[in-house]
């Protein structure tokens, strides 16, 4: 019995040693097994990096003025073609070419070319009228009146005319409120002067401070662009070489006729 006893014992002390060994072995795969995912994927990240970089360096070494040019002709290529194939088909290459639009996108296609073409014969310089009418119109579409603030005002004009009796509201028959000025001094004509009366809010002049700033700025731009700078306010020359021989002289003797330039202009001069 003590010799059975034995023999099992050694027969489970293999069995005890194994189970660690198997343990390990098993631990060993799952690392290797992870390590070559983790390469697999490693890989493929370099590769399409590798391919997003070539990607981006063809597209930084295409010329975008040139894809622009490309489209273009392309564009004018195809509508050249499409009206030589309606020509020779002995079709109306307009009328069949306003079959993809409907009416009101012909008629706003038509209108956007005519305003086209008439801020293109609007562009040169004609007078100094026709100058400040552009001006004007520009601020117009710069402008953003405060439309509830103007509603506010007008109520409140209304209701203390009503007060003080200038004005009187009358009811329809609809039912609608009609201000009627009765003695003629609340609405404002050509010979009102009660705007003078009118204190604009500190938004209203801040904005009309940076208006005539960027006034200002256009208008010294345009004076650079010009080859006139700040310093160079009068003309006196009438062509370069006649301004390099005022500057000349200028340098050596303004010092001396600073104080009869400024008589004259004063008007003190004797």
């Amino acid at each position: 019995m003590a010799e059975k006893e034995s023999n099992d014992a050694t027969d489970k002390e293999p069995q005890a040693v194994s189970e660690p060994e198997a343990t390990e072995s098993s631990t060993t795969q799952d690392r290797q097994a992870r390590f070559k995912a983790l390469r697999a994927r490693a890989k493929q990240s370099a590769d399409r990096n590798l391919k997003e970089t070539a990607a981006e360096t063809q597209r930084l070494a295409t010329d975008p003025n040139l894809l622009t040019s490309l489209s273009r002709k392309q564009a004018f290529a195809t509508h050249n073609l499409l009206k030589a194939d309606a020509a020779a088909a002995g079709e109306d290459f307009e009328r069949k070419r306003a079959w993809d639009w409907t009416i009101e996108e012909s008629e706003k296609w038509d209108r956007r070319m005519e305003k086209k073409a008439k801020h293109r014969e609007d562009v040169a310089f004609q007078d100094y009228t026709q100058d400040s009418r552009k001006v004007y119109k520009r601020q117009l579409r710069e402008m953003k009146p405060d439309v509830e603030r103007y509603g506010k005002d007008k109520a409140d004009a209304v209701q203390k005319a009503a007060l003080s009796g200038n004005l009187e509201i009358v009811e329809t028959d609809d039912g609608e409120l009609v201000a009627v000025d009765r003695n003629g001094t609340f609405y404002s004509t050509a010979d009102s002067t009660d705007f003078v009366e009118n204190k604009p809010d500190r938004a209203a002049v801040d904005r009309l401070v940076t208006d005539l700033r960027k006034a200002e700025e256009t208008r010294m731009k345009k004076r650079r662009d010009r080859g006139r700078g700040e310093d160079d306010a009068d003309v006196t020359y009438i062509n370069e070489k006649n301004k390099l021989f005022n500057k000349k002289l200028d340098r050596f003797y303004n010092k001396y006729t600073a104080e009869i330039r400024d008589s004259f202009e004063r008007g003190t001069m004797i």
